[in-house]
């Protein structure tokens, strides 16, 4: 946030804001919670001893959400006022991350995240879009804009910049094939869901939009229990993205699609941000697991296609591998 004039600004502030808010809804503060890029938050209560959090965010449509959502799949807005982006939330107790809910099997944890994606997906898109939210097709189009420019420069033989050309590709015409659109969470990781005394979990921390309802769980499915870390990331990734993909009603190849987009879509940011290449060169090899992964039975011709390979890459050996799809189309077993 210091790193920009506005964000300056916004912190200079913010000690006054929140002392505004403090009187105005008599709060008793307690200190404020870490972690937070844009937002301020800190658990607090009312005269009445209710345990609540006063949030203020960066503007952006996180409390239009919240009103949509009455409650259902997520935290409660008790009250919030617009004009200064506060919101006096109800406190999620007990609060445990799903992400840090480790007693529950990696499957249970991401079939209960997909019941809270069920609940939010439920909202009037069409009311989303009138109260001020973003479409998931403009942010796509905004990230395909980016991979097109990065896939243009010269890149060393380890980083595999054929993925930013099917980035941009995949940013283009899923939104275009979408069958309908949601008011999407936007930032939908185990980080983001707690657990609750009136629901099993809650989601917080929206950064809503309106679009395809397959762009919300890729940061769940990367999140949960480190995929990639495990002997056979294939296999796990493929299993994972089916179960909240029945769950869901969503065809797993646009879920799958949409994962090799936004996993590319890290390494947008970080090859011109980080101080080497060598994360970057990391989420391009993992991306390239999820867009190229083998399958033991024949498949038709592909319709996403192959990523293509990077300059000084050559082509490793035909294998039969699950092509990715775009537009509507029954699910297919793995």
């Amino acid at each position: 946030m210091s790193r920009t004039a506005d964000g300056h600004g916004w912190l200079a502030r913010l000690p006054a804001l929140v002392e505004q808010l403090r009187e105005r809804w008599q709060l008793r503060l307690a200190a404020p919670f870490h972690g937070g890029s844009c937002s301020w938050a800190a658990p607090a209560e009312l005269p009445d001893g209710i345990r609540v959090v006063l949030k203020l965010t960066w503007p952006h449509p996180e409390g239009a959400a919240l009103r949509l959502w009455g409650g259902r799949g997520a935290v409660r807005a008790l009250a919030q006022d617009a004009a200064a982006f506060a919101l006096l939330l109800e406190r999620v107790e007990p609060g445990v991350e799903l992400g840090c809910a480790t007693h529950l099997p990696a499957e249970e944890r991401l079939l209960a995240a997909a019941e809270v994606l069920c609940e939010l997906w439920v909202a009037d898109p069409a009311a989303g879009t009138a109260s001020g939210m973003g479409r998931v097709a403009d942010t796509a189009a905004h990230w395909a804009d980016v991979a097109e420019r990065q896939a243009a420069r010269s890149w060393p033989p380890a980083l595999d910049a054929g993925l930013f050309r099917l980035a941009a590709r995949l940013l283009r015409e899923l939104p275009r094939s979408a069958r309908r659109e949601v008011v999407v969470h936007g930032d939908f990781n185990p980080g983001n869901l707690l657990s609750a005394r009136r629901s099993p979990w809650l989601a917080i921390d929206a950064k809503p939009m309106t679009g395809d309802p397959a762009f919300d769980p890729w940061p769940l499915l990367e999140q949960v229990d480190a995929p990639f870390a495990h002997e056979d990331p294939h296999r796990v990734l493929r299993h994972r993205t089916a179960l909240p993909a029945e769950a869901l009603g969503e065809d797993t190849d646009r879920i799958r699609a949409w994962s090799v987009a936004r996993h590319v879509e890290y390494a947008l940011w970080s090859v011109d941000e980080d101080e080497n290449l060598d994360n970057s060169i990391t989420l391009l090899r993992q991306a390239r697991i999820l867009a190229d992964w083998p399958v033991s039975s024949t498949a038709a011709g592909p319709r996403y296609g192959r990523a293509e390979p990077g300059p000084g890459r050559r082509p490793g050996p035909l294998r039969t591998r699950r092509p990715l799809r775009i537009g509507p189309a029954p699910a297919s077993p793995w």
